[in-house]
């Protein structure tokens, strides 16, 4: 698979990896087991980067990438964790102690005396812009308890402001092709001061897969269930913050655009990837089907009026509601 320079990290890295919050929680139930054979699966068809967060399911997700890495050795896998969503989400609490604590369980979880890369795990917006938290950051590279350091962001203001510190290597953001805004200002900007740009939320939390329809059904402790009004979190972070009724008008549409023998989810994968700016795009997976037909998108090429096609779905559907929210 095609690997890509993750920002300043100065690492290379599969263009399509692997979102890992499925292995923790918040997707239905993903056993351990399970959880093995999807890594395992999305190794063997390139994925070189793998996603995860110290909340995933209060560790668990950490935890089974650290399994498998060691049963495992010798693998060129680069994990991107994050941390800061274990306390109450109030700036004050992002400090240099607490950043200490969250990292040493994120190590002894993946089995490892120094992360790859970790992100705050999209904090409340003063903290992007906070020189203190910068500089905790920086202590933690200096100290060899992190390798980088980067975000993961809500909203494109706070990707921008991010990438105005020298320190950040990489943002992560959700891209897709109900999601456009980041291609205005937030693409080009990570592109000119070298920062890598990871795409997650890719498929809209499964809408752009075109397995869904108005009789799908979530389990009670799926957030496509629970948080489809952002009673938990961010509302943008289930379907995208579209409404899933519109959300299946659009993907009608987007099914029109597919070019024959391409999977929905993998055209909607590799749009992105081909997003200049882009350098990886993380959909998650539940088995190894999934696992290895995401893997596969790497290898898609799509027509050039696709992207025509993708920009007045948007356009038409969602822009109005979206584009001034996030």
């Amino acid at each position: 698979m095609e690997q890509r320079r993750l920002g300043k990290t100065g690492r290379n890295v599969s263009i399509v990896g692997l979102g890992t919050w499925q292995l923790g929680a918040d997707w239905g139930n993903v056993d351990r087991a399970q959880a093995q054979t999807i890594l395992a699966a999305s190794v063997e068809a390139g994925v070189t980067l793998f996603d995860t967060a110290d909340v995933y399911g209060d560790g668990k997700s950490e935890q089974a990438i650290g399994k498998f890495l060691a049963d495992n050795r010798g693998l060129d896998i680069t994990v991107a964790t994050k941390m800061g969503r274990r306390m109450d989400q109030q700036p004050e609490n992002y400090t240099l102690a607490n950043f200490r604590q969250w990292v040493d369980r994120s190590r002894k979880n993946l089995g490892t005396d120094s992360l790859d890369l970790v992100q705050l795990h999209c904090p409340p917006t003063p903290v992007y812009s906070s020189t203190e938290v910068y500089d905790a950051l920086d202590t933690l590279v200096a100290e060899g308890a992190i390798r980088n350091y980067g975000v993961s962001v809500e909203r494109t203001d706070e990707a921008l402001e991010a990438i105005r510190h020298e320190g950040t290597a990489s943002v992560q953001i959700i891209l897709n092709a109900f999601r456009l805004k980041p291609l205005d200002e937030v693409l080009p900007a990570a592109k000119a001061a070298g920062v890598g740009i990871i795409a997650r939320v890719p498929l809209a939390s499964g809408l752009l897969s075109g397995k869904y329809s108005k009789e799908t059904s979530f389990a009670e402790n799926d957030h496509r269930n629970y948080n489809r009004n952002g009673d938990s979190f961010d509302v943008g972070e289930t379907f995208s913050g579209v409404d899933y009724d519109l959300g299946l008008k659009a993907v009608a549409e987007f099914e029109q655009l597919v070019p024959d023998g391409v999977g929905t989810a993998q055209a909607a994968i590799a749009w992105i990837a081909a997003q200049d700016g882009v350098t990886t795009v993380i959909p998650g997976a539940r088995n190894v089907d999934q696992a290895t037909a995401n893997a596969a998108a790497a290898s898609v090429s799509l027509p050039g009026e696709f992207d025509e096609g993708v920009r007045w779905i948007y356009d038409h559907y969602f822009r109005e509601a979206i584009h001034p929210r996030w």
